[in-house]
């Protein structure tokens, strides 16, 4: 069955980075685009970025120029590096594809930056 494990979250002062990582099981990886989504409490989950087979990518407009999505198809593995964190990008994020049959996601890793 379809399964991801995201890794790379944690707790960090606003101005840092982190990166996060999801490697993925059960899937042909190279054939489906990939994409991060956040939710914070009583809040919706949004898509954050996502990039598709061939690579190109798109962004929610508050995190671009400061994350960057990018998949290793060899490893199965997609990554989201977040660059100077703020306090709103506090949230769980989770990886996610999707086919005919519906969405696949990830158990998610939580980042937190403080102030």
């Amino acid at each position: 069955q379809v399964q991801f494990v995201e890794s790379g979250g944690g707790l960090v002062q606003a101005g840092e980075s982190l990166r996060l990582s999801c490697v993925a099981s059960g899937i042909t990886f190279s054939s489906f685009a990939m994409a991060w989504y956040r939710q914070a409490p009583g809040n919706q989950r949004d898509m954050v970025a996502s990039i598709a087979i061939g690579g190109s990518t798109k962004y929610l407009d508050s995190v671009k120029g400061r994350f960057t999505i990018s998949r290793d198809n060899a490893k199965k593995t997609v990554y989201l590096q977040m660059n100077n964190l703020r306090p709103e990008d506090t949230a769980v994020y989770y990886c996610q594809t999707r086919n005919l049959y519906g969405n696949y996601w990830g158990q998610g890793t939580q980042v937190t930056v403080s102030s």
